[in-house]
């Protein structure tokens, strides 16, 4: 079944090919962009069983054995990974269809979101399976060249600016990134993984030490870790709500999955692990305290967002078995956590038209779903019993005690305190968006748009739109349709669909799309499905960190013989 393998990578390239030259025939895009990723789920599903009973597959592309050629290789961990990410790509994707996000306003050729997004997907799975250096950086900028142009989706000058400062900051990861693999074959004299595993050890310490900061620093910067997360927080509220949620469920997580392998088969010593531990303390803590000082909701999930990677960090620093299996089973959490709550999110500007708590309130009365949607993951990002993120962090505490070092119970004391302010600060959102009502100026102007800096940043609005009653989509009557989150958030004369609200009145109920609100409803009964299959997750993520602790075991899989 190694063809498998290929698929992951390929079948999302060339449907991203036949979408482009599909631009003005959208649904067949839609339909092609679906499928796709239906398949990419199937196959990385499959993958998944597979490996589990018969160990780590590797495809040695073009026939050339590593590490003259390319190897490709999944093991528990890859394949764990790309099966929640294909779930996640999908959801999300139907999401956007629900929205109504790809379509073309005549000020930006938004119709390239399907094949963007398709190349996206291919360097998110790619990243998994990239078995050499290189692939990875190959593979990581896909990322950055599909990522630039989703996050300025719409063209307007503060998402443009926004992601100038993104991609500025991914440059200068991937120029440290490519200078490290230069540095890497100039000591080893090869680029392929498990080979470099052999021969690190062979290495003076300071040029291992070299080696492995710039590395590290390279996949920091993209895993958002203190003091290397700057640029988050102020790039990924502009972006239209579907864009921003798969950013945070999985860009940050490709660079924690190349740090569990730097970490785990390529510097497998414990050289770097209280620098990680004291990183993991810092990027809690700073990334709360961000959280809690925040009045704009996406804001403030981006804050939370760096504060909750220091917990993955933080299993990776600890250098056990048990500490590794807690880091990938709350990778997992956190991927499809964060991106429900961003999804929610959308559904929160739909029907207020802001994601400022200043402006916001009276959602419990106008929606009383999208308030059991929102409440459900944020316990569980909260780390309320019994939901995944609590047994998540139950694993790395009892990891950290077992290390039993000062460091390890400063790090539970730190995990502790994050968990605590993150309840709070969610349930600070709950209390000025669903609980209290709408503040006065608001209700006089309830789709008044905030002046919240990172609110609510739209495309100019071409012309009146139609609205779906069936997909909630925006439409222009010629068939063209603007980008926007609310696409009813800048006109007091447009009231939101099915709205029985009326200018000068609080909102009293909203009846939001269909669609949107059946696919966010999977979204959070995927998060509450993690804490029903925890035992079998947790023992799989358990599997995976057995053999990443044994990196002797991945490069007997890619370069074979008796090593």
């Amino acid at each position: 079944m190694t063809w498998l393998v290929p698929l992951l990578v390929l079948v999302p390239l060339l449907g991203a090919a036949v979408a482009l030259g599909l631009l003005r025939h959208q649904k067949l895009q839609r339909a092609i962009t679906v499928v796709v990723l239906v398949v990419a789920l199937a196959v990385a599903a499959t993958l998944m069983v597979l490996v589990d009973h018969h160990g780590t597959i590797v495809v040695q592309v073009g026939g050339w054995d590593a590490p003259y050629g390319i190897s490709l290789v999944v093991d528990r961990l890859s394949a764990l990974l790309l099966t929640v990410s294909a779930s996640v790509l999908l959801i999300v994707l139907l999401f956007s269809i629900g929205q109504g996000l790809a379509a073309d306003d005549g000020e930006a050729p938004v119709t390239i979101f399907y094949p963007t997004y398709l190349v996206l997907a291919a360097g998110v799975l790619d990243s998994f399976i990239a078995g050499d250096l290189f692939n990875l950086y190959v593979a990581f900028e896909m990322l950055l060249v599909a990522s630039y142009v989703l996050i300025t989706l719409g063209g307007s000058e503060q998402r443009v600016r926004a992601g100038t400062t993104y991609i500025v900051t991914s440059l200068i990861a991937s120029a440290i990134f490519l200078a490290a693999i230069g540095l890497v074959y100039g000591a080893t004299g090869t680029v392929n993984i498990a080979q470099i595993s052999e021969r690190v050890a062979d290495l003076p310490e300071h040029v291992q030490l070299l080696l492995h900061t710039m590395l590290l620093i390279g996949f920091g910067i993209k895993a958002a870790v203190f003091p290397l997360a700057f640029w988050l927080p102020d790039s990924y509220p502009t972006a239209p709500a579907p864009v921003t949620a798969v950013f945070a469920g999985l860009l940050t997580k490709v660079g924690i999955y190349a740090i569990i392998r730097l970490e785990t088969v390529i510097f497998p010593g414990p050289q770097l692990n209280n620098v990680l531990l004291v990183v993991a303390v810092l990027t809690m803590v700073v990334g709360v305290l961000g959280a809690v000082s925040q009045t704009d909701v996406k804001r403030l999930l981006s804050f939370t967002l760096i504060s909750h990677i220091g917990f993955m960090v933080m299993g990776v620093g600890l250098g056990t078995v048990a500490g590794t299996a807690a880091a990938v089973f709350y990778t997992v959490h956190h991927i499809v956590v964060q991106t429900t709550l961003f999804l929610v999110s959308g559904l929160m500007e739909r029907v207020g038209g802001t994601t400022s708590t200043r402006s916001l309130g009276g959602l419990l009365k106008a929606a009383p779903l999208l308030a059991a949607l929102y409440l459900v993951p944020a316990f569980n990002l909260g780390g309320i019993p019994p939901f995944s993120g609590f047994i998540g962090k139950l694993g790395l505490f009892r990891a950290a005690a077992e290390d039993g070092s000062p460091l390890a119970y400063v790090t539970i004391a730190a995990g502790v305190v994050t968990s605590l302010l993150t309840l709070y600060a969610l349930m600070r959102v709950w209390d000025a968006a669903f609980w209290r009502p709408k503040p006065a100026a608001e209700a006089a102007a309830p789709h008044a748009t905030t002046a919240e800096p990172h609110a609510a940043l739209r495309s100019p609005e071409p012309a009146p739109l139609t609205v779906s009653e069936e997909t909630g989509e925006a439409f222009h009557p010629g068939g063209s349709v603007t980008v926007t989150d609310a696409p009813h958030a800048s006109s007091a004369s447009r009231p939101t669909t099915g709205s029985t609200e009326t200018v000068g009145e609080a909102p009293t109920k909203v009846r939001l799309p269909r669609m949107l609100v059946g696919v966010t409803t999977v979204a959070v009964l995927g998060s509450v499905a993690l804490t029903v299959v925890a035992g079998p997750l947790y023992g799989y993520a358990s599997r995976a960190a057995e053999s990443l602790e044994s990196p002797d075991r991945y490069v007997q899989a890619v370069l074979g013989g008796d090593r």
